[in-house]
């Protein structure tokens, strides 16, 4: 019944049939948690690229591959005696109940504030459940940072910007736009003075653009946009433009080399106005 069909039940099966020690493929069968960390990283990109692309017959099948992420992570779970997919399963439905009890319990929001405000509330609680569990539920346990659990491998643009939301719960944070906006325009003169000084000093430099592009993640938080997104979308942007730039030159019979910045100025200029008339 299961080789006929396509369900949860199905998949399962077959990845308990890759995993089986005697009979089982060995690729499958070298792999562990650390191992297969980059897969799942790459797949997550491949469905994101897919919904940027609007392409949503490779979607669903990106969707499938993330999909089977789970299942391998769970499988390796079930072997090891961690945890297996039902109780991923029931921890998340647990999870998200708790987590919307404007949706499945009587409590009452008057704005989308209050709800983002409970949902953070929520996992600040299970941050500080999760450290008493690893401590013993000890009386004397320090507050748990609100920054705890902010994935290392996150892409930085995001990581920062889930380290500003955290403060801005607390109420650490600007509170409007041109204060923002203030903050970025002291670290673009910050900059400019490392690059002017008299003897360049690399760190002190690194340092300062590693605070003008927090505060720029800062400002796109502030105007409810994705940085992560947002950079993606200026180099999808960038890299058209400058194929349309590669055309013009090749169109010219010159190479790259044998035209000045000016001219390829130029071409720049032309593609963008091509854009527009298009």
């Amino acid at each position: 019944m299961l080789e006929k069909q396509a369900s949860m039940a199905k998949l399962r099966w077959i990845m308990s049939q890759l995993r089986d020690p005697q009979t089982g493929c060995p690729w499958d069968l070298k792999q562990d948690f650390a191992s297969i960390t980059s897969h799942t990283l790459e797949e997550a990109y491949e469905v994101v690229d897919a919904i940027e692309q609007g392409d949503f017959d490779e979607l669903e099948k990106e969707l499938g591959d993330l999909l089977f992420q789970v299942v391998f992570y769970s499988q390796l779970g079930q072997e090891q005696q961690y945890f297996d997919f039902d109780s991923v399963v029931a921890a998340i439905c647990e999870k998200l109940i708790r987590r919307h009890p404007h949706v499945f319990a009587q409590s009452n929001f008057d704005s989308d504030a209050e709800i983002k405000a409970n949902w953070e509330n929520e996992k600040a609680l299970e941050r500080q459940q999760k450290k008493d569990k690893q401590q013993g539920n000890q009386a004397d346990l320090e507050t748990l940072s609100i920054l705890a659990d902010i994935p290392k491998n996150l892409p930085a643009l995001s990581q920062a910007a889930k380290i500003q939301k955290r403060c801005a719960h607390v109420g650490f944070d600007w509170h409007n736009k041109k204060d923002v906006f203030a903050k970025i325009e002291e670290e673009v003169l910050e900059v400019k003075a490392e690059l002017e000084a008299d003897n360049l000093n690399k760190v002190a430099l690194a340092e300062e653009l590693g605070d003008l592009m927090f505060a720029v993640v800062n400002l796109c938080r502030h105007a409810k946009e994705d940085p992560e997104t947002l950079l993606r979308k200026a180099n999808k942007k960038f890299s058209k433009r400058f194929e349309g730039v590669e055309s013009h030159v090749n169109q010219s019979g010159k190479s790259f080399l044998e035209h000045d910045l000016q001219a390829l100025e130029g071409y720049w200029q032309a593609v963008k106005q091509e854009e527009k008339s298009s």
